[in-house]
């Protein structure tokens, strides 16, 4: 039985549950620009999530002549396990927390603190590499939209768009390479539109698996490419 996506989210059927389908980062910027032709040479920014959303983000930039910026975000990971998070950091401070999980996993109040201290510091050193002392830009008027490689949990990607919330984003869409039912699940209601190209269903996922060529991509890269693509 076909899954029913919620009906702000945009999907290409042909890519749904497939895997892989895009040969890079760069290729899946292409395609997602090819879906967001409508916002060609528009009022909008495109904001992309570090690392890994840098790439997908510049060549949808210049393919659609919008302006480049970053939501910095970034996971709080567990203690023991720096692949899982338990909550996410974003660019202006707030923090937001899986009280679901922190129930079940038995961290202490000074855990959890210590964890959002950190990933805060963490944030703002990768705020200032990428932009500086640069002040935020308006969203009045603008559409906001967040691109990143993929959303597994889709947890992270809801931090950030609180972030462009709280400052004054009004019309905030994310367009996304590949995601997860249960992160389509999550993001879609907090936000006008989702774009996703390859929609994928079931028990497993991993952003990985929709690329034939996938690698970390290394803080100082995503620096020096945004900095080439925003100028």
């Amino acid at each position: 039985m076909k899954t029913r996506l919620p009906d702000n989210v945009i999907e290409l059927p042909a890519l749904r549950d497939r895997a892989p389908v895009f040969r890079n980062r760069e290729h899946a910027g292409e395609i997602m620009a090819g879906m967001l032709t409508r916002y060609e040479g528009a009022q909008a920014i495109l904001f992309a999530v570090p690392s890994g959303g840098v790439p997908v983000a510049a060549v949808m930039a210049e393919r659609l002549r919008v302006r480049l910026e970053v939501a910095v975000v970034s996971k709080i990971t567990l203690p023991w396990n720096t692949e899982s998070g338990y909550g996410a950091v974003a660019f202006d401070g707030s923090v937001l927390l899986n009280r679901g999980m922190l129930s079940r996993i038995g961290l202490s109040e000074e855990q959890i603190g210590q964890g959002q201290r950190e990933t805060l510091e963490k944030v703002e050193r990768r705020l200032r590499k990428f932009r500086g002392d640069r002040p935020l830009p308006d969203l009045d008027a603008t559409t906001a939209i967040l691109v990143d490689d993929g959303l597994a949990s889709g947890f992270t990607m809801l931090a950030a768009i609180g972030a462009l919330r709280a400052i004054g984003g009004r019309d905030v869409i994310v367009a996304v390479p590949t995601a997860s039912a249960t992160a389509v699940d999550l993001v879609a209601p907090a936000v006008e539109t989702l774009y996703c190209a390859n929609f994928r269903g079931g028990a497993s996922f991993a952003v990985a698996s929709a690329y034939h060529a996938w690698e970390d991509v290394e803080e100082q890269d995503a620096v020096a490419l945004f900095r080439r693509y925003s100028a």
